[in-house]
């Protein structure tokens, strides 16, 4: 980095007369922004990584694997390009011991009688299979990723705020000093 730039970086730090209490207000305000932004935003995607863990970790623990049997032959063919499975009907036995007859995904052409894992709640419900334990990290660190960026933006976006007041009293303090200064000003460039 050249000297010069560097000076044209810092100047809101360096002793100037031109400068005014809110260059280094706004000085201030930078600085203290992107550490809060930074600081806040590694701080917030930890704590949305660690929740959203232990949010899917509960979610697994409170499902239980069951197998169930297909009660007709499922489809030959997937109606969506999806992932190729199949709707089939399906009779499981929960835990508590009732019987149960429910619609889960299943590969095509599987005959009545095979056996398939279906996933249940405490009620034995049928319920979507738990993230594996690498998408449940993968999810968990987008969560965290998300929530990151969005505090750093909004931190940065309450500075832009405050600094675009700053700029709007700059300007209003400008016309002010101009319109005494304007007049002296005329007077010495007509006489």
């Amino acid at each position: 980095m050249r000297p010069t730039s560097r000076k044209k970086m810092f100047w809101r730090w360096r002793h100037n007369p031109l400068r005014r209490p809110s260059d280094t207000a706004e000085a201030w305000i930078v600085l203290v922004t992107w550490i809060i932004a930074l600081a806040g935003g590694v701080l917030a995607g930890q704590a949305a990584d660690t929740a959203m863990q232990d949010s899917l970790v509960a979610r697994r623990a409170t499902l239980s694997a069951v197998s169930a049997v297909l009660t007709a032959d499922a489809d030959r063919t997937p109606v969506t390009t999806g992932d190729g499975a199949v709707w089939a009907k399906v009779r499981w036995t929960a835990v508590d011991g009732s019987t149960h007859t429910g619609l889960t995904r299943v590969e095509p052409a599987s005959k009545a009688g095979s056996t398939v894992t279906v996933w249940t709640d405490h009620r034995g419900e049928l319920v979507s299979s738990p993230p594996s334990a690498t998408e449940a990290r993968l999810q968990s660190e987008l969560a965290g990723a998300l929530v990151a960026f969005g505090t750093g933006g909004a931190v940065v976006g309450c500075s832009w705020a405050v600094r675009l007041r700053l700029d709007r009293r700059r300007l209003r303090d400008w016309e002010t000093e101009w319109a005494q200064v304007d007049p002296q000003w005329r007077k010495k460039m007509n006489g």
